[in-house]
């Protein structure tokens, strides 16, 4: 298999932080309901390792994966060291596993020293508010935010989890660097954000960029581009991403080595207009 340095071309992530287009979600590399440890560590050893073998050098994480767990796990595997890390500060998690929204600008900048404790790191590559808050402005947010990037704590900034006018109130505030939103072939609500963002060289990050394995009604058109490629429906999917936009940093997740394999492999595949239109439709 060929590796996504010879595959997949790169964005430059605050204009200074380049990396291969497909990431890497690490949301994963946790238990189930994304809480406490994974249940087979050494496979996830093995995802990792694999992946960096693979060219993957941007993942993708949060203070809410585990909570804490993925963080941990992304330090004790070196990752660090060999790859742009992202994470998230914003969200809390119950004891059943809900996801809480905490936007406070002091709870902010005590979850990210939490998260460069974790990562083992001095300075976080990119720190994203993980979800606004509607009990706090988001500007208020945005403004604990750029603080950590004035006291070297955080090289730059992103959003996720916002609608477009959310995004251009952060950007009064402080440069943002990445979006992170729900988009995939078959969620495409974010459009408008996604315009922003390649307007503006803003890298837009999708979330559940397969859609978790339900691509409704995009299934029958996927699977005919998939059998002229001889590949699958999920990677058809993450080619389409790819293709969509120069901005566009899909972070594929996945516990199994063989699942990661297959994401990468989507990099060699080469959509014709026609395809793209058919699945864009």
């Amino acid at each position: 298999m060929r590796t996504l340095d010879d595959t997949c071309d790169t964005f430059a992530i605050g204009g200074d932080l380049t990396v291969n287009r497909l990431g890497f979600g690490a949301m994963r590399i946790t238990g189930p309901n994304v809480l406490g440890a994974p249940d087979d560590v050494a496979e996830a050893h093995r995802v990792l390792d694999r992946a960096r073998e693979l060219g993957v050098d941007f993942v993708d994480t949060a203070d809410a994966y585990g909570p804490g767990t993925s963080e941990r796990f992304l330090a004790e595997a070196g990752v660090p060291d060999d790859a742009v890390v992202a994470t998230k500060g914003g969200l809390l998690r119950s004891p059943d596993g809900d996801w809480l929204r905490h936007g406070d600008p002091d709870y902010l900048r005590n979850a990210a020293l939490c998260s460069l404790d974790r990562l083992g790191v001095e300075t976080i590559d990119l720190y994203q508010y993980h979800a606004p808050d509607p009990d706090v402005p988001i500007e208020d947010a945005m403004t604990a935010l750029a603080d950590l990037t004035d006291r070297g704590l955080v090289r730059h900034v992103g959003v996720s989890n916002v609608s477009a006018d959310q995004l251009d109130r952060a950007r009064d505030v402080v440069d943002v660097a990445t979006v992170q939103n729900e988009y995939n072939v078959a969620e495409r609500t974010h459009d408008d954000v996604l315009d922003v963002c390649e307007a503006n060289d803003i890298g837009f990050v999708p979330y559940f960029p397969i859609g978790g394995g339900d691509l409704g009604e995009k299934a029958a058109v996927l699977d005919d581009v998939a059998d002229a490629h001889d590949a699958t429906r999920r990677q058809v999917a993450l080619a389409w991403l790819l293709h969509r936009s120069p901005v566009v940093l899909p972070i594929p997740g996945t516990s199994s080595v063989d699942h990661l394999e297959s994401n990468v492999a989507a990099a060699d595949i080469d959509l014709t207009d026609d395809e793209m239109a058919r699945l864009s439709a």
